[in-house]
């Protein structure tokens, strides 16, 4: 009897590649996936890079001169083969070992997620992020931070006066009367302090709701964001495949609950809601 264990991705049909994907962009992990679907890990591993490497091409060139209006921004983080504090006493750590942000752009009218970024949490990264932002919209926007102070040269650098751009900073305290259990979960959100940074934002659309709602979805969605188990990333080049999976799922292949449609067929990006056979032949076409 031949069982999935016995062949590899390049002979997986379609449909088998698609089941695969399915449990990876609902939250399970690798070794969850290897048990649901009989493939063996590698093989698993192997789709998820190569789709993940196809899906983060296609989105790179698709997702341009987009109409989008209102954007958020923030950083949310994972770490990779140890935290940074321990990576200086982990057993051979790969390059790329420690802690990971993950920056993300949401448009808060489509809820489109036009790009994406890894890295530290520092200048460099929000400089870069901001360039690969601006090259992707059509007209000006109004956008909204949180209060790191990196975004602001970065947005200066990147749209210069093109750009309604104001922050919000958030004041964060522990929780009166916090139990020793508080160590489990973030400081309470005291209170919020929107800034004008430059032009003339609109101050009652100065939120990051939906992209703090967009971090959720991450934690949800791929287990490598979960935090307190041990699905995170062993690598930081299989970190970049599931998020590049994650967002051609989320903005090409589920439909948003509000939308009823999917965020790029809300920016006018795609005419149809994408099944996952269609994003697991991404791959097919970049081999070709």
């Amino acid at each position: 009897m031949v069982t999935l264990r016995d062949v590899t991705m390049n002979k997986l049909d379609i449909k088998t590649r698609a089941r695969i994907l399915a449990c990876l962009v609902e939250g399970n992990s690798i070794r969850a996936t290897v048990r649901m679907t009989g493939a063996a890990k590698n093989t698993v591993v192997k789709l998820l890079a190569d789709v993940g490497a196809a899906c983060a091409a296609y989105q790179d060139k698709a997702l341009r001169g987009l109409p989008c209006k209102r954007l958020q921004c923030d950083e949310i983080w994972s770490f990779v083969y140890a935290k940074a504090k321990n990576v200086p006493t982990a057993k051979a750590a790969p390059e790329g070992a420690g802690d990971a942000w993950t920056w993300t752009a949401i448009d808060a009218d489509t809820k489109l997620v036009p790009c994406w970024m890894i890295g530290p949490r520092d200048g460099g990264v929000a400089y870069e992020f901001m360039q690969d932002l601006a090259g992707r919209l059509a007209n000006r926007v109004q956008l909204t931070t949180d209060g790191l102070k990196a975004y602001l040269e970065a947005t200066e650098a990147a749209f210069g006066s093109n750009i309604d751009f104001a922050q919000l900073v958030k004041l964060y305290g522990d929780a009166p009367n916090a139990g020793p259990e508080r160590k489990y979960s973030p400081n309470v959100c005291l209170g919020a302090r929107p800034t004008m940074v430059s032009g003339d934002p609109d101050m009652a659309h100065v939120s990051t709701s939906y992209v703090e709602r967009q971090n959720l979805t991450m934690r949800m969605s791929m287990r490598r964001f979960t935090r307190l188990t041990n699905g995170f990333s062993k690598k930081l080049e299989n970190l970049g495949h599931a998020v590049a999976l994650h967002f051609m799922y989320y903005n090409f292949g589920r439909i948003h609950q509000t939308l009823r449609v999917t965020p790029a067929m809300a920016a006018g990006v795609s005419d149809h809601v994408w099944e996952l056979e269609e994003i697991a032949a991404l791959a097919d076409g970049a081999s070709n």
